[in-house]
Parts: structure tokens; C-alpha cells; sequence
């Protein structure tokens, strides 16, 4: 997703990223290089876990061990900043 540079995207805590761990709250959330993605309707992302990895906290450090690149998180929309 690109973002125009006026788009003002709300900000949210680590503490409320993490009750966003599909356990806590439905929604399905994981942060990625300050931003936070909606994970909620992939199917590798049911129940807040994807292999070894837990949805409600940020992944930026632990993308070095995925099978991926960071283009994977184009697939989901931006829904705010980790601040």
C-alpha cells in the first residue's frame, strides 16, 4: 500500500498493538518498520499465530528469519503507526 504523505494515520501504543493478538480482540494486528498491518482475514494469520511468530507485536526484528521479503506485507492494508 502506498501512502500519500499528507494521509495522517493514527498512532497506537505497543500495549494496544498487543490486545490486538486475535486472542485478546478479534482483530488481527502485527507492526512492521513503524507500521501497523490488519493481518485479520489471512488465512495464515488465524488465531494470531503464523508458524512461530505471534499477531499483537512487531515483527520488524524477526523478518530476518522468515522464507519471505518484506514486499509480503503489501498484501495487507495499513491501518496505523507504532509509536
Amino acid at each position: 500500500m502506498v501512502l500519500d504523505q499528507n494521509t495522517a494515520l493514527p498512532e497506537y501504543t505497543k500495549s494496544k498493538l498487543a490486545l490486538r493478538n486475535g486472542q485478546d480482540k478479534e482483530q488481527i494486528w502485527i507492526a512492521y518498520n513503524g507500521l501497523i498491518y490488519d493481518v485479520t482475514e489471512s488465512r495464515l494469520w488465524k488465531n494470531g499465530k503464523h508458524y512461530e511468530h505471534w499477531a499483537g507485536q512487531d515483527l520488524t526484528e524477526e523478518l530476518a528469519d522468515a522464507p519471505h521479503t518484506e514486499s509480503v506485507f503489501k498484501k495487507f492494508k495499513i491501518i496505523g503507526k507504532l509509536i
